[in-house]
């Protein structure tokens, strides 16, 4: 029994007294999973709600007479010890010992999917992030939505939604000539040109298209300029491809702004956005009267000159991720594009969506790494795979997602690099090192895991129900990540675990300890129960890491 079932059964409790007339209150009225969470003290029970708080009034009584109805029908629930109300009408659960333990089972057996749910079944996202030009390498201002939006794609997946990752290759434009232009100057011992492109990397670039056609280097610049372009590009790109690889985050779809351009997708959604109703002409140019959903000016599609604008690729490429069926878009965006909230939200509406149910733009505030040198490659900038270098992938991936997007993080680098329990991501992979561990020393001693052996009841430690209702938070823990796109949630959550599992560790013994005399001691019922406990925070530590793109390492 865990706070999943719990509410489950609450749900359906209400449900019947209603459709009984017990209580008067329409179906819809009810939550769709009523909040059931840890009380304040212990004393008071294992899980407690404010549900006749939230419907008392509504239902035309007062919440304690509310609870009266529903606490004997939770009473009567099994695996439910206890139910008592407290106060003005709070709703007291305690369980019984087997029941709480049984969790230990369930989690094992249910093994990698614990902790999935289906809260976002149905749900079909394109979750697009990083999207950094091709005319340089990936860096530190890069680096927290890598790893958000890897993390928030695994979390969505998690909970039942169907997710594509998409990465917006910026192909189309000025920067890729002034990027070809400096590729090129490098190429005959020049100095790039105003406004190009300095680092160390461009110099590597036009190294290795040289060696793939020296004869480049003498053809006339304006002929080549095509070829230098698209090579130079090419380039870039795998560069940031392994860079992110290196990361462990992979895209389902790299998409090119240069094809929306090529195909016709651009003029074909000026005509799309004309249709809905909300352009218009003005001094020669084609508008988006994005005023109308609360932009705070209207934005130009096709200027005077007949050139599209940039925002004209960003509404054919909200037009593209709509056909390809991608109900609910989802923008992580850098701390400098705050501007683009409201324009895409209205792109959005003149679209013909809703704006509040099929767009979700998150910004992501800046992070700075204490001691970090600038680049040698790209000189002006802290790379990503220098700091993949410098610091690990586990360690960077976990300190990022650590924090809500919209706060600064300062990295300290010597923190990240201790092995102390001061570290946050050594002092979860340490528990989860240090599970792994105890049940290879298990094996070693003959207590081994068989379901005939365990003994649920036996799991009545203090420190047991600790860690038992903090492995049982698991999977709500996983589904309000995953709805309020905030995997810090689930980082702090596993460090409670951890916590909980240490502090288990040190007064809990899976191998009995030997007699006085040195001779083996048969390992009692408590024993086997409690090498469920080991696995099933081994397994729960496992899903939650690899949630966040982190290891779980089998020693440390």
């Amino acid at each position: 029994m865990n706070p999943e079932n719990l509410s489950e059964a609450l749900a359906h409790i209400l449900h019947n007294a209603i459709e009984a007339g017990e209580i008067d209150l329409p179906a819809d009225a009810v939550p769709e999973a009523p909040r059931v969470e840890r009380p304040k003290s212990r004393d008071h029970g294992d899980w407690a709600t404010n549900i006749a708080m939230q419907l008392g009034k509504r239902a035309g009584m007062t919440p304690r007479q509310f609870a009266e109805i529903v606490a004997p029908k939770l009473q009567a629930l099994d695996g439910v010890a206890a139910v008592d109300i407290a106060g003005p009408g709070f709703i007291n659960i305690t369980l019984d010992a087997a029941a709480a333990g049984e969790l230990a089972r369930t989690i094992v057996e249910a093994g990698d999917t614990f902790g999935h749910n289906d809260q976002a079944a149905g749900d079909v996202v394109n979750l697009e992030f990083v999207s950094a030009n091709p005319t340089g390498p990936l860096h530190i201002g890069h680096t927290r939505w890598a790893a958000l939006g890897d993390a928030i794609s695994r979390l969505l997946r998690a909970s039942g939604a169907t997710v594509t990752t998409e990465y917006y290759i910026n192909d189309y434009g000025a920067q890729l000539d002034t990027f070809a232009a400096s590729v090129w100057a490098r190429m005959h011992g020049q100095d790039v040109p105003e406004g190009g492109y300095p680092g160390q990397y461009v110099h590597q670039i036009a190294e290795a298209i040289l060696a793939e056609d020296p004869s480049i280097k003498d053809q006339n610049y304006e002929a080549v300029l095509p070829q230098l372009r698209t090579r130079a590009y090419q380039l870039q790109l795998e560069d940031i491809r392994e860079t992110l690889d290196d990361f462990h985050v992979h895209f389902d779809v790299w998409f090119s702004e240069a094809q929306l351009h090529e195909s016709g997708a651009v003029e074909e959604a000026l005509e799309r956005l004309k249709a809905q109703g909300h352009t218009f002409e003005q001094e020669g140019a084609f508008w988006l009267r994005t005023t109308d959903f609360g932009d705070d000016k209207d934005r130009v599609l096709i200027k005077a000159d007949g050139k599209p604008t940039y925002f004209a690729g960003d509404a054919a490429y909200y037009l593209s991720k709509k056909d390809r069926g991608f109900h609910h878009k989802i923008y992580l965006l850098g701390a400098d594009h705050h501007g683009y909230v409201n324009r895409l939200r209205a792109l959005s509406a003149c679209a013909g969506d809703d704006m509040d149910e099929n767009i979700e733009i998150l910004i992501g505030q800046l992070i700075s790494v204490d001691g970090a040198r600038l680049s040698k490659r790209a000189g002006n900038i802290i790379e990503l795979r220098d700091l993949i270098e410098w610091l690990g992938v586990d360690a960077l991936r976990y300190s990022l997602a650590r924090y809500p997007n919209d706060s600064p993080i300062e990295i300290d680098p010597d923190l990240l690099r201790a092995q102390t329990n001061d570290n946050p991501v050594f002092y979860v992979q340490y528990a989860h090192a240090r599970s792994r561990s105890a049940a290879r020393t298990a094996d070693a001693q003959g207590v081994v895991r068989e379901v005939e052996k365990f003994d649920a009841a036996t799991l009545q430690h203090p420190t047991e129900e600790e860690l038992l209702s903090k492995l049982a938070q698991f999977p709500a823990i996983v589904g309000s990540a995953a709805r309020l796109r905030q995997p810090h949630r689930l980082a702090r959550h596993l460090e409670a675990i951890a916590a909980a599992y240490h502090a288990w560790y040190a007064v809990a013994r899976i191998v009995p300890a030997p007699a006085k005399d040195g001779t083996k001691v048969d390992p009692e019922p408590v024993n086997y129960s409690r090498r469920w406990l080991n696995d099933a925070t081994t397994q729960v530590l496992a899903n939650g890491l690899g949630l966040l793109g982190v290891s779980a390492p089998e020693k440390m």
